[in-house]
């Protein structure tokens, strides 16, 4: 006869006390617990101990993950994580005691019910409502650059909804895109939205005599381009080589290339904005 550890590992870490009825006896649940083996996360739910956090707020609240803690879960980038999982309950179900958790109340889908999760669209609109615009929109263009979600289906959804966050939802639907190349290059974007400097592009294609290469933002009229430059760094004399011949090569076409990094886009945006409107005039003779 299998174990009760052995039992919920096999159906995933959890199981409800009448999933566990037909398999092991109500004396082994006791003893697995009495011996730490086994936890009760709620009324009638066990589980193994060391499930992540999400998982347990989720079964100990019966409840669906929900905004940031789903952009997480779905692979979204954040600039911080939450540091409570994001529930949503039933509309008025009265809160039970459970692990530390940021709870939300609203209706929710059959699906979403039966996975735990907001489904996608959901979920960037939910980030939306209470993110700034920048990092909702790094959601948003990270969530459209899976080709799990359309455009179409972000704007109607944005359009639908009612309540706290409208205004920032739509306007994040409004610009968002699917050609963004990082969360940096979108929060890069946002800056320049949130101030008013018109004409850059995502991942424009630059072509001189063979050369051809993107750049994050670009404005063609003015040819300057604007790199998001994140942690990373050259591996090899190959790499840092081959970086130099490509911003060598943009230089030689004409554009005026741009790199900020994370600590300037996220820690002094009013200087990147500035340095950019200089530039921009300059280019432009303005």
């Amino acid at each position: 006869m299998e174990s009760v550890e052995q039992v919920l590992a096999r159906r995933g870490g959890w199981a409800t006390a009448s999933e566990l009825a037909g398999v092991v006896t109500r004396h082994a649940v006791a003893k697995a617990l009495a011996r730490g083996d086994v936890q009760r996360i709620a009324l009638g739910v066990y589980a193994l101990p060391g499930l992540p956090a999400d998982t347990v707020a989720v079964l100990a609240y019966d409840g669906v993950l929900s905004h940031v803690s789903a952009a997480a879960a779905s692979g979204l980038p954040l600039l911080v994580l939450p540091e409570k999982p994001h529930l949503i309950l039933p509309p008025h179900r009265r809160p039970r005691s459970g692990p530390p958790a940021v709870l939300h109340w609203a209706d929710v889908s059959s699906p979403e019910r039966e996975g735990r999760i907001t489904y996608l669209p959901r979920t960037v609109i939910d980030c939306s409502r209470m993110l700034p615009f920048g990092e909702a929109l790094a959601v948003a263009d990270a969530a459209l650059a899976t080709q799990k979600l359309a455009l179409e289906e972000l704007l109607a959804e944005a359009s639908a909804m009612r309540g706290a966050g409208c205004p920032n939802a739509r306007r994040v639907a409004a610009v968002a895109t699917p050609l963004s190349g990082s969360f940096l290059e979108s929060m890069l974007r946002a800056l320049l939205i949130d101030a008013g400097v018109e004409g850059f592009e995502p991942q424009v294609l630059v072509s001189h005599e063979g050369f051809h290469a993107r750049v994050d933002l670009g404005h063609r009229l003015a040819r300057l381009a604007l790199e998001a430059e994140g942690f990373e760094f050259h591996g090899s004399r190959r790499d840092f080589a081959a970086d130099c011949y490509r911003y060598d090569e943009l230089n030689a076409a004409g554009w005026l290339v741009l790199r900020f990094t994370y600590e300037q886009i996220i820690g002094d945006p009013a200087w990147v904005v500035a340095t950019v409107r200089a530039a921009l005039a300059q280019r432009l003779g303005g």
